[in-house]
C-alpha cells in the first residue's frame, strides 16, 4: 500500500481568527464602497479579513484601524502577492502532485525521523528512500533506509508504519509552512489581512476600508395630482456584489463623484539600485532648491446645514433586502395615485462638502449576489407642467415639467416615471439636481401642438464708422429672423418653452429670453386655447471691415462722408481729406494734360525737323525752311513755359500730399 502525503490532513493546525462583522457601508458614485467592520479582539488574538485578489490595492490604500478601548494593535499582516513557484523554491524539498511518501523522504536525507510500527517505535536518520516495483510475490511498496542510533542501518516498509514524524521542530515547521503556502494558493482569488493585538485584555476595534463595487442607482416617480405641488418619490438601488451577506448593516448612499484611482500597492516592486562611490571620489556640483509657494493656511470646513424635517411616516417594521416588512400586500392603487405607495422613508440627509449623503436609519439585510431598493425621498416638490420645443424635435413639442428642487436635499441623477391624472404619462431622465436648482424634464410628445419655422434675412447695413491713425473701420450688421408659427389645437391654455439655438457672433435684438443655457436661449410663450401664435426671433450679426484711408479714392470717401452712421466730427475730418484728395486729383489731371501737350509738341518738332532736312536738298525752298525754323523757335518757347508750369504743379501736389498725410495721421473719431 502506497502512502501519499496528504496536504489537507497535514494543515489542520490553524489559528482561529476574531470575527469583525460589517456594520456600516457607504456607497459612492465613483465605483467604490466604504466599509466599517467592528468587533471584539481578545487578548493576543488576531482578526482576519478576506478580500479578493483584485481588491487588495484599494484595501492597502485605505485601510484604517480605530482603537475603541485602548487595544494595542501591534501590526497588520497580509498574504504576499509572490507567485507560488517563487515561494516554494526556497524550501529544501518539493511535494509533487501524487508523490509517494518515499519520494518525499528521499529529498530529506540526513533528517532524523521517528516511525511507529504498532507498539514498536524506531528513530534514526534518513539514508535513502525508494519505491520498489511489484513482482509476482510482492505488491509495489515504499521502503526507507535509516541509520539507527546504535549504528545499524535498517530497511523499513514505510506503508507498514502507523506514523512518521520529523524529530527536528524546524523541519516540521518548514513542512507546515510549505503546505500552508500550497493551501493559500488553492484559492487564487482570495487574500487575507491579519490584524494582530498584543494587549492583555479584550478590546473593541473598528477596521474601515474602501473596495470596488457597483455604483448605486436612483429611480424616481413624479406624481401630478389636483394638489398644488406634485410628489417626488425616490428609490436607491443597491447591489451586493461583495460575496458576503450584509446582516443588520447601516447603509448610506452618497451623490457626487469624488476622485478615485488604483495605485499598485499589492504587487511587489523591485528597483535597479545604483552603483555609488565614496563621497571624496566624486566632484562636487551645484545644488538646486525649489522656491516656496507661500505660507500654509489652515482651512476650516463649515458644518453642514441640518436636514429638513422629515415628512415620511415612521417605519412600521424593519427593512429586509431593501423592502419593508409588514407592508400591505399588493401593488399601487392606480385609481387613487394621490395616496401614493405605502412607503416609509426614514433617511438622514446631509451635505458632505460637494457631496450629499442619504443615510438609512434602519439597518438593512441584503444577501450576497442580491440587490435591494431603498426609499430615500418622498416629498412634495415645486414643479409646473409645460411644453418644450427645439427645432430638432420636428413639428411637435415635448410634454415637460419644470422642477425646482425644494426638498432641501441633493437629488441624484436618474430616470423619472411620470404619473399624471391617475395614469402613466411617460418617462424622463434627470441629471443630479442640487438644492434650489432648477431643471426641465420632458416625458412625452405633445400631439396637440404643431410648430413650423420660417427664416429670412436683410442686407448688410453699416452701423458705425470709426477711424484711427490712418485706418478707417466700419461695423456692419446683417439681421436674420426666424419666425415660429405655433398652432395649439387643444382647447386648453398651454405654456411653451421655446429653445432657440445660440449662434456664435449673433446677438438677439428686440427680445429678451427668460433664461439661457450654454447652447440656447429659452423663451416662454403663452398659448391660448385653439389659437395660433407667431413668435419671431431676430438676431443680428455684426462684423468689422478695416481699410487704409490713403488707399481710398475721392468717390469712395464721398460715400463714407454721406453715410448717416458717420459722426459730425468724423464727417468734418473726412470732408477735409476728401477736399485735399480732390485737389490732388485735379493737379494730377493738369499734370497729365501738360505732359500730353509736351509730348505732342515734341512729336511735331520731329516732323518739322524731318521736313527741314528734306527741303535743304531742294533748290528754291529757302523760304519754307526759314518758316519751319521760326515754328521750331516758337515751340521751344512753348515747351519752356509748359515745363515751368509742370514744375509748379508738382510743387503744389507735393505740398498737398504732405498736408494730406498729416491729416490722415491725425484722423481720429
Amino acid at each position: 500500500m502506497i502512502r501519499y502525503l496528504s496536504v489537507t490532513a497535514a494543515f489542520l493546525v490553524t489559528t482561529m481568527a476574531a470575527d469583525l462583522p460589517i456594520r456600516t457601508i457607504v456607497i459612492y458614485k465613483n465605483g467604490l464602497g466604504y466599509f466599517e467592520r467592528r468587533g471584539q479582539l481578545a487578548a493576543g488574538e488576531s482578526a482576519r479579513l478576506d478580500f479578493k485578489n483584485t481588491d487588495m490595492n484599494d484595501v492597502l490604500k485605505s485601510l484604517t484601524l480605530e482603537d475603541r478601548g485602548g487595544a494595542k494593535i501591534t501590526g497588520v499582516r497580509y498574504d504576499s502577492s509572490e507567485p507560488l513557484d517563487h515561494k516554494l523554491a526556497d524550501f529544501p524539498f518539493q511535494v509533487g502532485n501524487g508523490s509517494p511518501l518515499a519520494a518525499f523522504l528521499d529529498q530529506v536525507k540526513g533528517a532524523r525521523i521517528e516511525l511507529k510500527f504498532g507498539a514498536e517505535s524506531l528513530a534514526g536518520v534518513v539514508v535513502s528512500a525508494r519505491l520498489v516495483a511489484a513482482d509476482k510475490d510482492h505488491a509495489e511498496r515504499e521502503q526507507v533506509v535509516i541509520l539507527l542510533d546504535s549504528g545499524d542501518m535498517r530497511t523499513l516498509d514505510v506503508s507498514a508504519a502507523s506514523t512518521v514524524r520529523f524529530s527536528d521542530p524546524k523541519l516540521q515547521l518548514q513542512l507546515k509552512d510549505y503546505l500552508g503556502a500550497v493551501s493559500q494558493a488553492r484559492s487564487k482569488d482570495k487574500r487575507s489581512v491579519y490584524i494582530d493585538s498584543a494587549d492583555s485584555r479584550a478590546r473593541d476595534i473598528m477596521a474601515s476600508y474602501t473596495l470596488p463595487m457597483g455604483v448605486w442607482k436612483s429611480s424616481y416617480r413624479l406624481v401630478f395630482t389636483d394638489k398644488p405641488q406634485p410628489t417626488l418619490e425616490g428609490w436607491a438601488i443597491v447591489d451586493n456584489t461583495t460575496g458576503e451577506d450584509w446582516t443588520n448593516v447601516q447603509i448610506a448612499v452618497v451623490s457626487g463623484r469624488p476622485v478615485s484611482f488604483i495605485s499598485r500597492l499589492y504587487d511587489a516592486k523591485f528597483v535597479q539600485r545604483q552603483t555609488v562611490d565614496l563621497p571624496e571620489d566624486r566632484v562636487a556640483g551645484p545644488v538646486l532648491y525649489e522656491g516656496a509657494m507661500g505660507a500654509a493656511v489652515n482651512a476650516v470646513m463649515a458644518s453642514p446645514a441640518p436636514p429638513p424635517p422629515a415628512r415620511a411616516k415612521a417605519m412600521a417594521g424593519g427593512v429586509v433586502g431593501g423592502f419593508l416588512q409588514d407592508a400591505p400586500v399588493g401593488g399601487r392603487d392606480f385609481k387613487n395615485l394621490a395616496a401614493l405607495s405605502e412607503v416609509a422613508v426614514d433617511t438622514q440627509a446631509r451635505e458632505l462638502g460637494d457631496l450629499f449623503e442619504y443615510r438609512f436609519a434602519t439597518p438593512v439585510n441584503i444577501k450576497k449576489d442580491e440587490s435591494a431598493m431603498l426609499p430615500f425621498v418622498q416629498q412634495a416638490i415645486n414643479a409646473r407642467k409645460l411644453l418644450i420645443y427645439s427645432e430638432s424635435y420636428g413639428r411637435n413639442p415635448m410634454a415637460a415639467a419644470e422642477l425646482t428642487n425644494s426638498t432641501g436635499k441633493t437629488l441624484d441623477g436618474g430616470p423619472i416615471t411620470v404619473f399624471d391624472g391617475a395614469s402613466y404619462a411617460g418617462e424622463a431622465l434627470m441629471e443630479t439636481l442640487k438644492n434650489a436648482d432648477k431643471r426641465l424634464i420632458s416625458y412625452a410628445v405633445d400631439l396637440g401642438t404643431r410648430i413650423t419655422t420660417l427664416f429670412d434675412s436683410s442686407a448688410a447695413v453699416v452701423r458705425e464708422i470709426h477711424a484711427n491713425r490712418g485706418t478707417i473701420t466700419t461695423r456692419s450688421s446683417i439681421q436674420e429672423t426666424k419666425t415660429y408659427t405655433i398652432a395649439n389645437v387643444d382647447q386648453k391654455a398651454k405654456t411653451l418653452i421655446l429653445e432657440h439655438p445660440e449662434r456664435p457672433q449673433y446677438a438677439l435684438i428686440n427680445r429678451k429670453p427668460s433664461e439661457t443655457t450654454t447652447t440656447a436661449y429659452r423663451f416662454e410663450v403663452k398659448l391660448a386655447p385653439g389659437a395660433t401664435e407667431k413668435f419671431p426671433v431676430t438676431e443680428e450679426h455684426i462684423y468689422e471691415n478695416s481699410t487704409m484711408v490713403s488707399s481710398l479714392t475721392p468717390d469712395t470717401l464721398l460715400v463714407y462722408v454721406q453715410n448717416k452712421a458717420l459722426s459730425d466730427a468724423g464727417r468734418r475730418q473726412l470732408q477735409q481729406i476728401l477736399d485735399q484728395k480732390s485737389q490732388i486729383a485735379a493737379l494730377e489731371n493738369q499734370l497729365r494734360d501738360t505732359d500730353a501737350a509736351l509730348a505732342e509738341i515734341v512729336r511735331d518738332q520731329d516732323r518739322i525737323r524731318q521736313n527741314i532736312n528734306s527741303l535743304r536738298q531742294v533748290s528754291g525752298q529757302q523760304d519754307q525752311v526759314q518758316k519751319y525754323s521760326r515754328q521750331l523757335a516758337d515751340q521751344e518757347t512753348d515747351i519752356a513755359a509748359k515745363r515751368d508750369k509742370e514744375s509748379d504743379l508738382k510743387k503744389q501736389k507735393l505740398a498737398l500730399e504732405t498736408a494730406l498725410n498729416a491729416a490722415i495721421e491725425k484722423l481720429s473719431f
